[in-house]
C-alpha cells in the first residue's frame, strides 16, 4: 500500500478467516480508533473502515494482525505487508524510487515446514518465540531478484515473529543505510551490517557492478546477551536471505545525497516528563496487560522521556503505538548511528536500557487507548504490553480518560 503525506486513506477491510483478528498500521500516526489494535477486533464475516489523514515524513511502514493474545500465529500465517508513505521532501532527492526496479520491499520471515505445512512449533529452550530454519521474502522461498540498475534500495522489514537478525552482505561490502523505522536519517551512512528486532525497518542501497552477484544474509551476533540466550534464541544461526544478480549492462545511477534533511522527532530538550517501564517476559513493570486497565497517562501536545530497561537475559524489543521516538541513549550512551533516525521499535538486549523522547500529539480518545510492549510476539502475547490513553492539555480545556468498553469497564 502506498500514500503520499497529506492524503486521506481509507482502507476496507473484510476477514474472511475463521476467526475474529485486526489489522494494525505499524509506525502510523493516526486516531486510536484507527489503529487496529486489540480494541478493533473484527469477527469472522464482518468489515472495518479505518479511515485517517497521513501527516508523518515519507517512511517504509507496515501492518499486521494485533489480536490479544494470538498476534504471533496471526503474523506467522503471512497477515503482514508493506505500507509506504512518500512526501514532497523526499520525492526532490536523488534516491532510487523505482517501485519493484530500483526500490525493492524485503519482508523477511523465517520459517519451518512439516512436509508441505507450515510448522509453528517453538524450540526447546528457548523462550523468546517462535524460530524458524529457514527464511521467505515476500513469501518466496529462496528469493533472487535481477536488477538493472547501479543502485538499489532495499526495503528491509523484520516480520518474523522473534528473530533478530543481523543483515549484512555475503562478500562484506558496504552499503549505504539511508532511513530506520520513521523515515530517513538527517545522513547518508556507510556500514557493513545492521541488526533489526522483529517490526524494525531499515533501507539500505547497495551498489551493484554489471554481471556480478552478491547476497544479503543474516550474520550470527552476539547481543542477545548470556551463552543461553545466543545458543537457544537464534543468536548463532546464519541465514541466505536474497540473492541479487546484476544484469551485464546497469542504467548509471547519481551518486546519494549526503544530507537527507531533519528529523521531525524531538530531541528530549522540551521533556516534560520522565518514565520508567522495565521489561520481563511477566509484564512492564511488574503487571501482565489488561484490556480494561490503562497503564500511563499522557498530556496530548507534550514532550516525555522513557526509560526502558531489559532486566533479564532474554532478549527483548519495546514498540510504541502511534509515535515516532529519537534514541536518546543505549546504556548511558550515544546510541549508533543505526538508531540515529525516527523509530517506533527498538532492541533491549538482556540486562540493557535505553532512553527515548517522543511528542504526543494523537486526539484524546474517551473509548480507545495505544499500546506499548514487546514486539517479540510471544511475549506480547503472555502479556508483555500495557496501554497509554490522553487528556487534552489545557489550551484545549476538557479533560477526558480513556475507557475499554469493547472488553469490559475501566479499572483505574
Amino acid at each position: 500500500m502506498r500514500a503520499k503525506r497529506g492524503e486521506k486513506v481509507q482502507v476496507k477491510i473484510k476477514n474472511a478467516l475463521g476467526e475474529e483478528s485486526t489489522v494494525h498500521w505499524h509506525g502510523m500516526h493516526l486516531p486510536a480508533k484507527m489503529d487496529g489494535g486489540p480494541h478493533q477486533m473484527i469477527d469472522p464475516g464482518a468489515a472495518w473502515t479505518p479511515r485517517w489523514t497521513v501527516d508523518q515524513p515519507a517512511a517504509t511502514l507496515w501492518y499486521h494482525p494485533h489480536p490479544h493474545g494470538g498476534t504471533e500465529k496471526h503474523v506467522q500465517r503471512g497477515l503482514a505487508g508493506m505500507f509506504l508513505l512518500h512526501d514532497e521532501k523526499s520525492d526532490r532527492l536523488a534516491l532510487p524510487e523505482k517501485y519493484g526496479v530500483d526500490d525493492l520491499p524485503v519482508i523477511v520471515q523465517d520459517v519451518k515446514f512439516d512436509g508441505a505445512k507450515f510448522d509453528h512449533g517453538h524450540k526447546m529452550l528457548s523462550d523468546t518465540g517462535f524460530l524458524g530454519n529457514r527464511t521467505m521474502v515476500n513469501g518466496t522461498l529462496g528469493p533472487y531478484k535481477e536488477v538493472g540498475d547501479e543502485l538499489v534500495r532495499l526495503r528491509l522489514l523484520n516480520a518474523s515473529t522473534a528473530r533478530i537478525y543481523d543483515f549484512g552482505l555475503s562478500d562484506d561490502r558496504e552499503f549505504a543505510l539511508i532511513g530506520t523505522d520513521g523515515g530517513l536519517l538527517e545522513r547518508t551512512t556507510r556500514m557493513d551490517r545492521i541488526r533489526m528486532s522483529p517490526g524494525e525497518r531499515a533501507e539500505i542501497v547497495v551498489r551493484m557492478k554489471p554481471g556480478e552477484r552478491t547476497t544479503l544474509r543474516s550474520f550470527p551476533n552476539d547481543s542477545y546477551g548470556d551463552f543461553w540466550s545466543k545458543r537457544f534464541a537464534g543468536g548463532d544461526d546464519p541465514f541466505d536471505v536474497l540473492e541479487l544478480r546484476a544484469r551485464k549492462k546497469l542504467r548509471t545511477s547519481p551518486e546519494l545525497p549526503a544530507e537527507l534533511g531533519e528529523l521531525e522527532v524531538p530531541d528530549g530538550s522540551e521533556s516534560v516528563r520522565g518514565r520508567f517501564f522495565g521489561l520481563r517476559t511477566s509484564g512492564i513493570n511488574g503487571k501482565k496487560m489488561q484490556m480494561s486497565r490503562i497503564d500511563e497517562t499522557i498530556t496530548r501536545g507534550t514532550v516525555e522521556t522513557w526509560t526502558v530497561r531489559n532486566e533479564h537475559s532474554t532478549p527483548h524489543n519495546f514498540h510504541i503505538h502511534d509515535v515516532q521516538f529519537r534514541v536518546l541513549e543505549v546504556d548511558g550512551r550515544v546510541p549508533p548511528v543505526e538508531l540515529r533516525g525516527a523509530k517506533d521499535t527498538v532492541f533491549v538486549p538482556g540486562n540493557t536500557s535505553v532512553k527515548l523522547a517522543m511528542r504526543f500529539d494523537g486526539p484524546a480518545d474517551p473509548d480507545t487507548p495505544y499500546m506499548y510492549h514487546c514486539h517479540l510476539l510471544y511475549h506480547e502475547d503472555l502479556g508483555m504490553m500495557g496501554q497509554f490513553g490522553g487528556r487534552r492539555d489545557g489550551r484545549e480545556g476538557e479533560q477526558g480518560s480513556y475507557t475499554a468498553r469493547t472488553r469490559g469497564p475501566l479499572v483505574t
